[in-house]
């Protein structure tokens, strides 16, 4: 492996698989069966999970007339089950597991603590951080950047539905580029939408590398941990190129 101590960011989009709502349980099931490969190989992997195939807050907010704020507490929480569910399935796929989060709810997962995160990787285990940042107005792309730069992280692997970063939407552009490379600044200006530009500001000034890649395919994880040219890879020093 390439890679020691990785943070994967999960969308809870991909999570839904083929479903318009809700945990598809094959995804849950690849996802785990995936992990427990990188672990059993000896990276160090924690996993930021967002909560939008449950409630997107920014989108919620705008539609029923809700205060933002409220919005996104209410998105934390869905970012929460998701990394229970998430929990579950590793467990039974043999991955000790921890969920953290950021809002306090001892009953169920840890406070965030930062050292006792970097503790449970140098113990194998797995570690969920849940709830986001536990502040409204930010996304968890945000959290997927700070945390990564709190426990050291050398990468963040994004798992979407998408097989990279393109300079148009593909599903509505058949003629979209899809990126091999980026910088990060080129991602800025060009207002890309890898992740938001807090994100984006976190990990250029970390100096920390971003590999966006399709989840959907089985082995995906594995290849992007590896090393493998597999999605989109921005970085400081990276070149601008295109696939084509």
């Amino acid at each position: 492996m390439k890679y020691k101590r990785v943070l994967l960011k999960l969308s809870g989009e991909a999570l839904m698989g083929q479903q318009d709502y809700g945990i598809d349980p094959d995804v849950l099931s690849s996802i785990s069966a995936e992990v427990a490969e990188v672990v059993k190989a000896g990276v160090q992997l924690a996993i930021v999970v967002g909560g939008g195939n449950i409630f997107r807050g920014v989108k919620k907010a705008a539609s029923m007339g809700m205060d933002r704020a409220s919005a996104d507490y209410v998105g934390m929480l869905a970012t929460v089950m998701n990394a229970l569910t998430l929990q579950d399935a590793l467990e039974h796929a043999g991955v000790e597991t921890r969920v953290q989060t950021a809002i306090a709810m001892q009953e169920v997962a840890e406070p965030y603590i930062r050292r006792r995160a970097i503790r449970h990787l140098e113990k194998a285990r797995v570690v969920i951080f849940g709830a986001g940042s536990g502040n409204p107005f930010f996304t968890t792309d945000t959290t997927a950047a700070l945390r990564a730069a709190e426990i050291d992280a050398e990468v963040i692997f994004k798992a979407t539905k998408v097989d990279g970063v393109y300079d148009s939407d593909p599903k509505l552009n058949p003629n979209a580029k899809r990126f091999e490379s980026l910088n990060y600044q080129h991602v800025l200006t060009q207002n890309l939408r890898v992740m938001d530009t807090t994100a984006i500001a976190l990990c250029q000034d970390n100096e920390i590398p971003i590999v966006v890649f399709d989840l959907t395919v089985p082995g995906n994880i594995c290849k992007a941990v590896k090393g493998e040219g597999i999605g989109t890879m921005v970085g400081l020093k990276e070149a601008v190129r295109s696939v084509g």
